[in-house]
């Protein structure tokens, strides 16, 4: 793999930078991250490929290895602990209604609180209690860095806030945040985090239903949800001309989006973003919606 050596403390600064394959995972030892280059992009060294896993596919939150979709079997869970000899493995069955609970059972040693580092961020959280989005680090990313490159400091409404996983990155490139979150234990790991991180000047949060905590105006709305088009009617009450909305769905909602646009008097430029495979032949995208 083809990596830079950067310092731990200066893998938030990098963040954003071009170079960075996000496609791979960085390899973190005591003081230093090996981050992987795109090839495009000189690099300093190369580390030998590790042994490759065949088996089904896993995340690692902190030292509890993930699984979603159907339940592995036994032999699936032990080349997991083989492979990444993990505290635990834990099996994520589904999400339940808006407060996106996880369902789920521990297949191997145990889970429960962890601390995962992402993109030079820390997050604590408990899998077993409440949902990571693990497979939108490279949206999260691409977010933050519209922030950065903004000349003004914006105002941005996190309307799905969970434990921070836009809020931090976002507030970490400078903008001030309006993190709303309905589910409490999520709410109180996302004011945890916020603390980890250094963050508490730049974020204000709320508990309860977002369409009620709305605020004033917004630069920049941020809706992490597959039922985020139901809410737009409300957050078309606090934009202006050059706000702009990430609106997550399962596969593109175009036209859906101007009809609501346009019922409350705006019009707006779409593009619309591919986040990652969803089930074949469906994708999970965000639309970024720029009021005009």
């Amino acid at each position: 793999m083809r990596v830079k050596a950067v310092p731990n403390e200066k893998l938030r600064d990098i963040a954003g930078e071009d170079w960075i394959d996000h496609t791979r995972s960085s390899y973190v030892d005591e003081n230093v991250a090996w981050v992987p280059v795109r090839d495009d992009y000189p690099c300093e060294c190369e580390l030998p490929h590790r042994m490759r896993y065949r088996g089904k596919g896993f995340f690692m939150l902190g030292d509890v290895a993930v699984i979603h979709g159907k339940k592995p079997v036994q032999a699936d869970v032990e080349e997991i602990v083989s492979f990444r000899h993990p505290r635990g493995v834990l099996w994520i069955e589904s999400l339940q209604d808006l407060t996106r609970t996880p369902k789920t059972e521990i297949l191997w040693g145990d889970a429960g609180e962890v601390q995962h580092h992402e993109n030079g961020y820390t997050y604590i959280l408990d899998p077993t209690k409440v949902m990571f989005a693990k497979g939108n680090r490279t949206e999260k990313m691409r977010v933050a860095q519209l922030v950065r490159m903004s000349n003004t400091v914006e105002r941005v409404a996190d309307m799905f806030a969970g434990i921070g996983y836009f809020t931090i990155p976002i507030a970490g490139s400078g903008a001030s945040v309006h993190a709303m979150e309905i589910n409490p234990i999520a709410f109180e790991y996302l004011k945890r985090n916020i603390r980890e991180n250094d963050l508490s000047s730049r974020v204000n949060t709320s508990l309860g239903d977002c369409r009620n905590l709305l605020s004033g105006t917004y630069d920049r709305v941020v809706m992490g949800h597959f039922d985020a088009l139901s809410l737009l009617p409300s957050v078309l009450l606090h934009v202006r001309k050059g706000s702009v909305i990430h609106l997550h769905s399962i596969d593109p909602l175009e036209d859906k989006i101007r009809e609501e646009i346009e019922r409350a008097g705006f019009s707006a430029t779409i593009h619309i973003h591919k986040v990652k495979k969803y089930r074949p032949h469906v994708w999970h995208v965000v639309q970024d919606v720029t009021i005009a």
